[in-house]
């Protein structure tokens, strides 16, 4: 390792503004390391870096850079990275891959991480991974990838550490040195009867503390339970998160071992989940990416802004019909938004909780009455504070009291219905088998924009004309 890179990243350990990101000084290092063409000096820069570090310094510069990164970089390039890529960045860097380094980066992977990397590449460059594998390896994939996308058998790793329910604890250690290759990680031996099903875990910290003559099952934990093969991968991620899982093992139609899934994967299923409902409630489409070009990015939010666009006009018609009223009294225009306003900023508060309970199976038929009506009061006790404020600020600003009151009730009324339309329609529309983060968002903003501008415009036009 060279001084400079020493220095470069000593600087870079020292910065702690913010611990976890890229240094600048680092990502400037290595563009002038490739911008030379210094291979010795860009290894010395990259060697002590994470394979996720790595990852965000290929997705933070752009396509010529990356590309000349890799090349120069060459058969350094670890398979960890492509696993850490973001997808919409994976392919350009696979296709930049020389086949023999592309060979030997994949041939490093477990078998999960390698089914992670392929499913959602063209047929080109899935042949060009599967047949850098070896062939019992690529028999494994191939294998993962016959079952449903987005399901266990997806999900797991092929490599499992088993051992029979009648062995001691000295018989699996001496199994275990005497391997030829173990997985890379796991965090159990997995108990299994003669048809190979499993029927219990004993954690390794338990196999290495107790003596050699100890019965396995004497070791097992008591919370197994296994994992259907063909089972949503979200329910995958919910179990690991309900019950506090490590790994599980996973069972084919037989309820014999085929996989095992570890509480990484699990983790990096419901992040992605997290992720998704965060985009689709904001209407950028689920595979939103800082990546993505122009075009993508485009053709992703122009749905989601023509629904909004719908919406609008439908809250304008609302307020066509009251057009005589505003025409009398201007102050009315100049108070419209702020009910508009506030009615969709509680509907989204509303809103994301309950997505958010619904997302984590904490909001059922059980607790659903009495959910929407706490939001109901928590929206009528904010309607009346607010009420009292815009009341006042109605009688100082515009000198009329009456119009004061107006606008207190009409926010009174949205606020309510805002309450009841957050938590209400993303449960109505799980009802119907429709995803709530991805359009509960235009419903509540259609029911308060229109709710809000009835009702007061609506009162205005009974109280003061």
């Amino acid at each position: 390792m060279t001084e400079q890179s020493d220095q470069v990243i000593a600087e870079a350990e020292l910065d702690e503004e913010d611990a976890y990101a890229l240094d600048p000084k680092l990502r400037a290092a290595v563009l002038e390391a490739v911008d030379t063409g210094n291979r010795a000096q860009l290894v010395a820069l990259m060697e002590p870096l994470h394979a996720a570090d790595i990852a965000d310094l290929l997705e933070q510069v752009n396509g010529p850079e990356r590309r000349a990164l890799i090349m120069l970089y060459g058969q350094e390039f670890d398979g960890e990275i492509l696993s850490e890529l973001d997808d919409s960045i994976r392919e350009e860097v696979i296709a930049d891959l020389t086949p023999e380094v592309l060979a030997d980066a994949v041939r490093e992977l477990d078998s999960d991480d390698v089914v992670d990397l392929v499913e959602d590449l063209d047929e080109p460059q899935q042949e060009a991974i599967l047949e850098a594998l070896e062939d019992a390896d690529r028999v494994a994939v191939e294998k993962a990838l016959s079952y449903p996308e987005f399901s266990a058998g997806r999900l797991m790793q092929r490599e499992t550490v088993m051992a029979p329910e009648h062995w001691t604890v000295g018989d699996a250690i001496d199994y275990m040195r005497g391997a030829d290759e173990l997985p890379e990680q796991f965090y159990h031996v997995i108990l299994v009867d003669p048809r190979l099903r499993p029927v219990a875990n004993v954690t390794l910290g338990k196999i290495m503390g107790a003596p050699r003559d100890t019965p396995l099952t004497a070791l097992a934990e008591e919370m197994f339970r296994t994992i259907p093969v063909t089972q949503d991968e979200g329910d995958v991620a919910y179990a690991f998160n309900q019950y506090h899982l490590i790994s599980a093992p996973v069972v084919d139609e037989n309820e014999r071992l085929v996989g095992v899934i570890t509480i990484d994967d699990a983790m990096s299923v419901l992040d992605e989940e997290h992720e998704e409902d965060i985009l689709r409630l904001a209407g950028v489409g689920e595979e939103s990416s800082l990546s993505d070009k122009v075009m993508e990015t485009t053709k992703q939010r122009l749905p989601w802004l023509a629904v909004n666009l719908v919406t609008a006009i439908l809250a304008s018609l609302v307020i066509a019909q009251f057009e005589a009223t505003i025409a009398q009294i201007v102050a009315l225009a100049v108070l419209m938004p702020i009910v508009a306003s506030m009615g969709g900023n509680a509907g989204t508060q509303s809103l994301t909780v309950a997505v958010r309970a619904l997302a984590t199976r904490d909001l059922t038929s059980a607790n659903v009455w009495r959910v929407i009506r706490r939001e109901s009061l928590v929206g009528l006790v904010n309607g009346v504070l607010f009420a009292v404020v815009m009341g006042i600020i109605g009688i100082i600003w515009f000198g009329s009291p009456m119009l004061g009151a107006v606008i207190g009730v009409a926010m009174v009324i949205n606020l309510v219905v805002a309450g009841l339309a957050g938590t209400g329609i993303p449960v109505l529309l799980e009802k119907f088998g429709i995803d709530p983060a991805l359009a509960s968002g235009a419903f509540v903003t259609t029911v308060t924009d229109v709710v809000g501008f009835f009702a007061f415009l609506a009162l205005a036009s009974a109280l003061l004309l």
